[in-house]
């Protein structure tokens, strides 16, 4: 499941960020990634234990627990801390797959990362190309969002982010260790959820509501890994 989470971020939000993160010195973006990784990677990112970096990443992350859409999809556990990366003409991050385990910087903490997330820090017509394309069983689907919002989709997906032609994109990106393991269970409780809400918004609460409201916690107390 690929979900758009709108606004994760407001304007004014991107460009503080962004005014802090043009400030910070940039690496090779192989830093991060294993050996197969490394070979189809050419961006830039900050490093991942930058003070700046893991302080913007706090504000997002904050953001996002706080967001209803986000929460009910991602049934979050635990995060890597968000990274920043950009790429400029030429750069560019071919077919790769993330790792099924990541430590947490500067711990021996590891976690699986069931979903990744992308949020975009520039408007789409700020650069050409940079679509980030997305591989799964129905298809390949490319996303290039609006600054401020993001894209939530399986880590376990092939993805490329497409060469950059003119101008740059910046964005976080981070991965995370989700309630549910299952895609499957997680996409079967976030529609269960949705529909729910827009029951409890037509009907008010009722009988019923109630009653699937307690039909979908129990099955989150079934699948859930804590």
């Amino acid at each position: 499941m690929m979900l758009h989470v709108p606004q994760v971020l407001t304007a004014e939000e991107v460009a503080l960020v962004r005014q802090r993160l043009d400030a910070e010195p940039w690496v090779d973006g192989r830093a991060t990634v294993g050996e197969q990784g490394a070979q189809v990677k050419n961006n830039r990112q900050i490093d991942e234990l930058s003070p700046v970096g893991r302080a913007i990443g706090e504000q997002i992350l904050a953001r996002l627990m706080k967001n209803p859409l986000f929460f009910a999809a991602a049934l979050p556990h635990r995060f890597v801390p968000p990274l920043f990366n950009r790429y400029g003409a030429g750069e560019t991050y071919g077919l790769h797959v993330d790792g099924a385990v990541r430590t947490l910087p500067g711990t021996q903490l590891q976690l699986r990362t069931d979903l990744s997330c992308t949020l975009f820090l520039c408007e789409p017509e700020d650069y050409e190309g940079g679509e980030l394309e997305v591989v799964d069983t129905y298809g390949s689907h490319e996303a290039k969002l609006p600054a401020g919002d993001l894209l939530l989709y399986p880590s376990s997906s092939l993805h490329r982010v497409h060469p950059v032609t003119r101008g740059e994109r910046v964005c976080s990106f981070f991965w995370l260790q989700s309630l549910v393991r299952s895609d499957a269970q997680r996409a079967l409780l976030f529609e269960m959820d949705q529909s729910i809400q827009k029951l409890r918004a037509r009907l008010g609460e009722t009988e019923e509501t109630v009653a699937l409201t307690g039909n979908y916690h129990n099955l989150l107390r079934m699948w859930s890994e804590v």
